[in-house]
């Protein structure tokens, strides 16, 4: 719950108040307290269904309010760009993993390792940002850059695998073979 209490906090401090070492200061302490939940609760066996819905969706939430912030104060198109990618493709895996619950088919669009990295190298690419907002660094901004391209170079693969994973399943599924997956809706 705080990396979506965190999210407009991140917003604010970036947009409105230029607070960059509060914004990175959050945007750390909610990176390293979603690694330590989600580590705790898997070593103690405490994890529920709402931790495993709620997980994810934080992540978006914090994700996208950064992101937006970031584009808006750089007045960047491309990194808003990158930001709709981001944010396109986590909406479009929340759709494929709410058809794959309906049909049974959860493993398509179980979280995978690349899918844990691309989270974590987004939040990087972003306390990147904030960081050197912060220093008035343009060399760690420049990195951050780049960090954030391989953040959506990650995010388009794994959304292109969870689809495929979808699909193929379905296609397979039919009570027809014949059918392919372009006649299903």
């Amino acid at each position: 719950m705080s990396r979506i209490i965190f999210a407009p906090m991140v917003f604010l401090c970036i947009l409105q108040f230029e607070y960059f070492g509060i914004a990175c200061m959050l945007l750390v302490f909610a990176s390293i307290s979603d690694f330590l939940d989600g580590y705790l609760a898997r070593k103690f066996e405490l994890t529920s269904e709402l931790g495993r819905i709620m997980d994810p969706i934080a992540d978006k939430v914090l994700v996208a309010f950064a992101l937006v912030a970031i584009a808006l104060h750089l007045n960047s198109i491309l990194i808003g760009l990158g930001a709709s990618v981001i944010i396109s493709r986590e909406l479009w895996v929340s759709a494929l993993r709410e058809m794959n619950a309906h049909q049974g088919n959860i493993n398509a669009t179980k979280v995978t390792l690349l899918a844990k990295i691309k989270t974590t190298i987004q939040l990087v690419s972003i306390s990147g940002y904030t960081l050197s907002f912060y220093l008035n660094s343009s060399i760690l901004e420049f990195l951050s850059h780049f960090v954030l391209l391989l953040a959506i170079i990650i995010t388009l693969k794994t959304g292109l695998e969870y689809s495929l994973l979808s699909f193929i399943h379905n296609a397979g599924s039919s009570d027809d073979p014949s059918q392919s997956i372009h006649s299903k809706n």
